[in-house]
Order: structure tokens, then sequence, then C-alpha cells
């Protein structure tokens, strides 16, 4: 016997090796997503799954669309007219406007097919905001911090109440431009948004990344899976305090289920021609800053997902900012988002879904008004003043509630900063929006802050 012979090297395989080898691809996706996040989640008292949870308080709505119009719409050329007064002209309307509806809500001339849809709206004319910084702004409306990275607002509601379908994600952010509108920061991560068509992709061809597997039967795949999971189980109760774990034992659990519900989801083939149109999908416009995310797909998607029982259902359309060519760049605008968002009014309201359907609409800011006949076409940014609208949920219909001065310039009357909005959002959903909190680092975080934010009972229904 030669006992010089070398015996042979058994090849080390860690443990990230063996999941890319033996799991289904959506589970070592999900793997690689989520441990490359921060987490600093340690509190092992969280519920960290999306089982559907009881609202605190009674609630009026069950889910949120939010039309995120991401550059700052001018409104004083949509929703809040200021016509001329006095003999000097000043800044103001440069857009028609008309009465709508039996509440008279004056709407621009802009957007004539949201108007049919006046009695439904309760416009927010005195929103306002800290900064006139779109990075800071817009942060601020997602998370409530202007700042730092903290949870978004589909985070802190899926948090608080989970999700109605365990099939599909329970926060789904269409067309985001970045990534704070989906996350979850320091919350588990299992309570981060799904994007769907990231900025600038082709909306018609979007999907959930890896959902799709027809290599192995379903059965074949499920053992799989079992196999990978019960090593992650037994991993975890080595790392009891890693929300990330954690997390990823649920993704993996949710992907595979996905692959039964999301492809038909996102396939609206089986649309009819009248309701394509309706919702204008494939009709958008690039014109300045207007540029085209088939926003009407987007719109019909938020639909089929609201109905499948998803939480919160972000839907984007930018960029409104319009300095150079104000009047050109918000009309494509409003041209690309007017005939889906009335289209998604009409279905949700048809389909008994817009009462328990809270709808929001808006951006990070507003915009100064320009003085008519001038020949000025520019505009700049304006957070003490602007416009939101919401819908559904419980909020009263056909109402202009708060107003800014003259001018437009800043909120007079009626004023409501983003906490309130994220309060009163909350609230509608049953939850107390000082009482949903997440301890981290010794500090107990919420939503609205440290400040708080005030609901608007006023406009509740």
């Amino acid at each position: 016997m030669n006992h010089n012979r070398k015996k042979p090297v058994m090849p080390v395989i860690s443990r990230r090796e063996m999941l890319r080898s033996a799991s289904c691809g959506f589970g070592y996706l999900a793997l690689t997503a989520l441990c490359g996040q921060p987490s600093f989640a340690r509190d092992s008292s969280v519920i960290a799954n999306l089982s559907a949870r009881s609202p605190q308080l009674p609630a009026r709505a069950k889910r949120v669309i939010f039309l995120c119009m991401s550059g700052g719409p001018a409104q004083m050329d949509t929703f809040d007219y200021k016509p001329q007064t006095g003999k000097k002209k000043h800044p103001g309307s440069v857009f028609k406007f008309d009465q709508h509806g039996e509440s008279g809500l004056w709407i621009s001339e802009l957007l004539p097919e949201t108007a049919k849809h006046a009695d439904k709206l309760c416009v927010l004319n005195g929103m306002h905001a800290d900064i006139t910084n779109h990075a800071q702004s817009f942060l601020q409306l997602h998370t409530g911090d202007r700042l730092r990275p903290r949870p978004s607002l589909g985070s802190w509601v899926v948090y608080g109440l989970g999700t109605e379908n365990q099939n599909i994600p329970g926060f789904i952010s269409l067309y985001p431009s970045k990534p704070s509108v989906y996350s979850s920061a320091f919350l588990p991560p299992v309570y981060e948004g799904t994007p769907i068509g990231l900025n600038t992709t082709n909306m018609s061809t979007a999907t959930i990344s890896n959902i799709k597997s027809e290599h192995l039967p379903v059965s074949v795949k499920r053992q799989q899976l079992d196999f990978v999971q019960s090593m992650n189980r037994e991993h975890a109760t080595l790392r009891s305090d890693d929300a990330r774990l954690d997390a990823v034992i649920e993704s993996m659990e949710l992907g595979f289920r996905m692959q039964m519900t999301a492809p038909e989801l996102l396939d609206i083939s089986q649309e009819t021609k009248s309701t394509l149109e309706r919702y204008r999908v494939g009709q958008g416009k690039t014109v300045g800053t207007c540029k085209d995310s088939d926003f009407g797909r987007q719109c019909l998607l938020a639909r089929r997902f609201a109905e499948a029982g998803v939480r919160f259902i972000e839907v984007n359309h930018g960029s409104w900012d319009q300095h150079k060519n104000h009047r050109e760049d918000l009309t494509a605008n409003c041209e690309s988002t007017d005939a889906p968002i009335a289209a998604l009014l009409e279905d949700l309201e048809q389909r008994g879904l817009l009462e328990e359907t809270l709808v929001v609409w808006g951006g990070e800011f507003g915009r100064p008004g320009l003085v008519p006949e001038n020949g000025k076409n520019e505009s700049g940014h304006n957070a003490r003043g602007f416009t939101f609208w919401m819908a559904g949920g419980g909020i009263k219909r056909g109402l202009a509630y708060g107003k800014t001065d003259p001018t437009g310039a800043r909120a007079i009357e009626g004023k409501v900063h983003f906490r309130d909005l994220h309060a009163t959002i909350l609230h509608q959903l049953g939850l107390h929006h000082d009482q949903l909190t997440f301890k981290q680092g010794e500090r107990e975080f919420r939503l609205t802050g440290i400040e708080g934010g005030k609901v608007v009972h006023d406009i509740i229904a």
C-alpha cells in the first residue's frame, strides 16, 4: 500500500454556494438582495411576516393607491384656481378653469377627464412642506424625514397591517425613480416594497424578477425549497436577532407562491380593447420634461393589484419640473395622466372598491404662478403652498379644503403638512400614527417623527 498517496481533497462548499445550486432561482436572488442590504432591526417582538393583522381603529380603507407626481405639479394650473383680481396683473393661473360636478370644484382645462370625477375628489389646497429641494422634499413625502433613510409610507402600512393576499407582495411600486420610495430602512426587510419597471424601463415588458421557472415541475421545486428552508431555519436558531435571515425565509416562500399568481396579474392581454383605450395603455407622451412611463398601464395594473388585495400600490409619473417651458410641459404631463386616472377612479367606483381604497395624488411640492401675458414661461419651486387630492377610503367627496393666498404663494387656511397627510392616511387604514412605532437603537421611531402629525378630521366623511 502506498502510504504517500495524497488523500483526495473534498471541495469546500459554502452555504451560499449550496443555495445557489440547490434552491430555486428566486430564492438565491432573495438571499443576495436582502443580505446585501444593511439591516438594523433587532426587536425580536416584531412580527416579520405579511400575514393580515387587525387594525387598531375602525378602518375606513383597506388599501392605498398613491399617484406620485414627482417634480412639483403646478397647483395654480391644475386644481388651485387663482384668477386675476385688482388692476395689476399678479402671479396666478394661466390656463382656463371651470367648475365641475354638483360640488362645483374648480379644475383646469388641462384635466377634462379627471374633472368628470370632481364629486369624488377631496382637494387639499393648503398643503405645505419644509424644503424646496426636490430630493429632500421627495424623501420627506415618502418617509417623513428629509435627510436620513427611513421606512417609506408603504413599508409602515404593511408593517402595521400585513397584506390580504399572501401570494403577492403587500407593497408594490410601479416605475419608481429611486429606492427611497419603497425602502423599508430599519424595518424588517420583508416590508420592503417590490419595484416593477424601474425608471426608464419599458413598462410593457416590466415584471417581478425571477418568478418564472419552468425547468422543473412545481412539486419538485417545492421539495427543493423545503430542503433549503430546513437549512435556513436551522441556521436561524443560531441568529435569532437577524431580521435579514427571517426576511430571506419569508421571501423565498413568497417567491414560490408568486410563481402561480404574479404573472397572471401582470398580463393585461385579457383586458378588453375598450379598457385598454380608456386607460390609454401604450399612449404616453415624451415632450420636454414629460417622459413616457406608460402611465396608463401603471394605472391599470394598480386596479388589478388592488382587486387582488395588495395593501399599498404606488404609481409614478415624472417629471413635473416645468422650469423652462411651463405651459408646454405641463400640458403634456396632464395629457399623459388625465385619462388613466379618470379610468382608474371609474373602475374602482364601478367595482365597489373606491370606498375601501384610498387614492392619493400629489408631488413633493408645488410651483409659483406665472404672470399672464408677460411673456415668461418659467416656474420654480414652492413648498409653502400646494395641492394634493384624495378620493375614496372614507374621505369626503366634492370638497375643496384649505386655501392659499391670492397669488398661491403660501397656504393660509386648512394647512396640511406631510406629517398630517401621513397621520390621516394611517387613520383611515385604522392605525394610530403615534402608536405605530419601531424600536431602533433604544429609540422609538414613527412615520410622523418626533413632531407628530394631526389627523385632518375635517375631510373625513
